[in-house]
């Protein structure tokens, strides 16, 4: 099995960070649209078929939320996407470990999620610390893949 990892630093309180990545509106700011049940399941993709579904597998309130990929992208269904959130070692700083685990194995898809979802956290960063949100519509593509 293969994994994504990224750790990125937010100058933002560690409540806000997480009720950014936890809930649908928080996600749909930074990455796409987003609809669905915070605590069970949410859609991702905003149009008439989601292009992503996951269940809610953990919440742990202002620290860490877990999702289980249940339908999407071939390579991402069973795979898991958990954002880890805790105090930073400099004042006002906030950690999100990111992991999206359990790849099959590191296929040339992977190699490019891994860039997208660094563009992402750092869509969340700055959303956050100044208001410049840059969700998946207003990001530059980063291949044909999207």
């Amino acid at each position: 099995m293969a994994d994504i990892r990224h750790r990125v630093g937010v100058y933002a309180p560690q409540q806000r960070v997480y009720d950014t990545v936890s809930t649908p509106e928080g996600v749909s700011k930074w990455w796409m649209p987003t609809s669905g049940d915070a605590e069970k399941e949410l859609e991702f993709g905003g149009g008439e078929k989601p292009v992503l579904t996951v269940q809610v597998a953990e919440l742990v309130p202002g620290k860490r939320v877990a999702w289980d990929c249940v339908d999407g992208p071939a390579e991402w269904v069973g795979t898991t996407i958990t954002f880890d959130i805790y105090p930073g070692p400099a004042p006002e700083e906030t950690v999100v470990k990111f992991t999206h685990a359990n790849w099959r194995e590191p296929v040339e898809f992977m190699h490019h999620c891994s860039t997208r979802w660094g563009q992402f956290l750092f869509s969340l960063k700055s959303g956050l610390e100044n208001g410049g949100w840059q969700p998946v519509a207003e990001m530059p593509r980063a291949s044909s893949w999207s």
